[in-house]
């Protein structure tokens, strides 16, 4: 069972989000609609038992609603990361302040080594770390580093062949009771350990984002095979639309820093 989560940091998207970076080939985000959508996301969250710290949109940072990249959170410490686009650089130090009021122990990266928080997934006292184009080798051995001195395990996952893999959990998500959720674009042979896999039907590999919350599992609407698979193997989906989101390469986990 994963840990239970009490808390959530949001940031809801501002005027300049159209102006994040992009490879999806969606379009151009609709900003009423995304914010009618994170609305949606902020309530899931509640629903799902967690109080909410919703940080004002900051203009300089279009991509700063994906508040997961800026930090790695743990019950023995928060790690505040270094994002791998230079743009998007100054996102932590918002989320660091933020964080200060929370954890006793608040730990950094310390530059060139660069990690987004999209490739970093937490099986319980295991994290799996991705190096992408986001996440440098010496950034995700710094990280192993960092939380091998907190008493947990790391193992590193290098998705640089996979081109449709911007994150590692934009193809993995860890649901609890030893179960991976796998999209079927991750390496052949990547080391997941003991875990049981539940994959991602061909034309559904988005909705392998989703989040355990408690005792809900989000996961983004329109991909009824999963959901199906899902309440199959014993979990409770919340679908939530995330179209605008997913235009500019964003996934449900994407979106809060859980605690």
């Amino acid at each position: 069972m994963p840990d239970r989560f009490n808390r959530a940091i949001l940031r809801r998207p501002g005027p300049t989000f159209a102006a994040g970076l992009t490879a999806s080939g969606g379009g151009s985000p609709d900003l009423k609609r995304a914010l009618v959508q994170h609305a949606a996301y902020e309530r899931a969250l509640e629903g799902c038992g967690l109080v909410l710290t919703v940080l004002p949109a900051d203009e300089r940072f279009p991509d700063g609603t994906f508040v997961e990249d800026t930090a790695v959170l743990t019950p023995r410490a928060a790690i505040v990361t270094r994002p791998g686009a230079p743009s998007r650089l100054g996102e932590a130090d918002s989320i660091e302040r933020t964080l200060d009021g929370f954890y006793t122990t608040v730990l950094k990266l310390v530059a060139p080594a660069t990690v987004d928080g999209g490739d970093v997934c937490q099986c319980e006292d295991h994290f799996l770390i991705g190096v992408s184009e986001r996440t440098s080798v010496a950034g995700a051995k710094e990280l192993a580093g960092i939380l091998g001195d907190l008493g947990y395990r790391a193992t590193l996952i290098d998705i640089r062949t996979s081109k449709s893999l911007l994150h590692l959990k934009t193809g993995l998500s860890y649901l609890g009771e030893g179960r991976l959720v796998v999209a079927g674009d991750l390496p052949e042979g990547a080391d997941l350990g003991p875990l049981e896999r539940v994959g991602v039907d061909p034309g559904e590999g988005y909705a392998a984002n989703c989040i355990r919350v408690n005792d809900r599992v989000l996961v983004a609407a329109g991909f009824p095979r999963f959901a199906e698979r899902l309440q199959g193997l014993g979990y409770d989906p919340l679908p939530l639309e995330m179209s605008e989101f997913r235009k500019m390469d964003g996934g449900l986990s994407c979106l809060s820093l859980r605690f």
